[in-house]
Formats: structure tokens, sequence, C-alpha cells
């Protein structure tokens, strides 16, 4: 192959993930702000400015742009995370009060529509869609990210502390309207420190013969 060639097809392969991440980042906008069930493919491929055929060369369906949208959220949550823990590797309980930290902050946004896992999860019943697998699988690692702190917290039982703080985490997820802009971080704390507190003094009585 020659040089022009292979510039030739580099340029095109740049050109292909352009538009497959043009459409994407346009769908994942219309998908939060309206609701995945409310925005149809016409509506994608005019606000991205593509052809219906170029769509649906990266994405056979609705259901996997749907799908995408949840796996680029995912990644970008986790991503997040991963920073947020490696400033904190050695303290587990710095390093739950960082993410309640950032996660609040971004509950606390003024274009903050919720969770897309569980706003998706909500539109879709049909456990095996999959965009509710994709959310289903966000909240599986979201409880075992979790469950990990707890041990290094040496609680008792960690399992019912990740559960607890699992839905302590997705209840701000769900709460941001009725939170005041500062408000999430704080409740998340004071929520968190009395769920510690209680699972570390959690001893369970022995039984009486």
């Amino acid at each position: 192959m020659s040089m022009e060639q292979a510039g030739g097809r580099r340029g095109e392969e740049s050109g292909q993930v352009d538009v497959r991440e043009r459409i994407l980042e346009t769908a994942s906008d219309l998908f939060y702000r309206r609701g995945v069930r409310a925005v149809g493919v016409d509506v994608v491929v005019e606000a991205a400015g593509v052809a219906k055929t170029s769509l649906y060369r990266y994405f056979r369906t609705k259901d996997d742009l749907i799908a995408a949208f949840l796996q680029r959220e995912d990644k970008d949550f986790w991503a997040c995370w991963d920073r947020v823990a490696a400033r904190h590797a050695q303290d587990g309980e710095a390093e739950l009060e960082a993410h309640l930290a950032w996660i609040g902050e971004r509950v606390g946004r003024p274009n903050y529509r919720g969770c897309p896992q569980l706003n998706v999860a909500a539109e879709f019943p049909e456990e095996d869609h999959p965009a509710r697998v994709v959310a289903r699988s966000h909240k599986q690692e979201l409880r075992r990210r979790l469950r990990d702190i707890a041990v290094r917290l040496r609680v008792d039982r960690p399992d019912d502390l990740a559960a607890q703080l699992s839905v302590v985490i997705n209840g701000a997820f769900v709460s941001s309207q009725v939170l005041a802009d500062d408000d999430a971080t704080s409740i998340l704390l004071q929520m968190t420190r009395a769920l510690i507190a209680a699972a570390r003094n959690d001893h369970p009585r022995s039984a009486r013969p």
C-alpha cells in the first residue's frame, strides 16, 4: 500500500469515527434532556446533520443507540470514580467521602436530570432490553465497589453497608429536583457517616439459651 493510499485509509477511518461520535454525542444529549422514548431516530439524524443511512451504519437499531448512550455515560462515571479512588488508595473512609463529594456536586448541577441508567431503566421495563442490561450492570458495579470500600472500613457486615450506601446514592440521583443546589453533598455525607457508625456498633447479640 502506498503512502497516499495509507493516508487516505486513515482519513476515511477518522471520518467514520467522527460521524459515529457526532451521532452518539447528539443522541446522548437529546436522550438525557428529553427522555429516550420521546426522541425518535429522525430527530437524532436531523440534529446531528447526517443521513439516516449513516446512523444505521453504526447503530443497527435505536435500541443499540440507546445502549451505546448508556455505555458512554457508564465510561464517564467510572473514569471520575477511578480518578478519585487513585488519590485515596490507603484510606477507605476518605475515598468514600471524596466520591460522595463529586457525586453530590454532580447532582447539584442546574442541568442535572438524574442518573441516565435509572432514567432509562424506568422507561424500559423489559429485563432483557439492551439498555436495561447496561443499566443493571452499572448498578451492580456500583454496589461491588461500595462493598470493596466497606471491607476496607472493617465493618462486620460489608454487604449490608454496601447495599445501604447504594440506596443512599441512588436516592440522591432521583431526588435532585427537590434538593437545593448545595444540599446533596452534605446530606450524602451525613447519612453515610451515620450508616458507618451504626455498622461499626452493630454487634449481633448472642442468642439466649
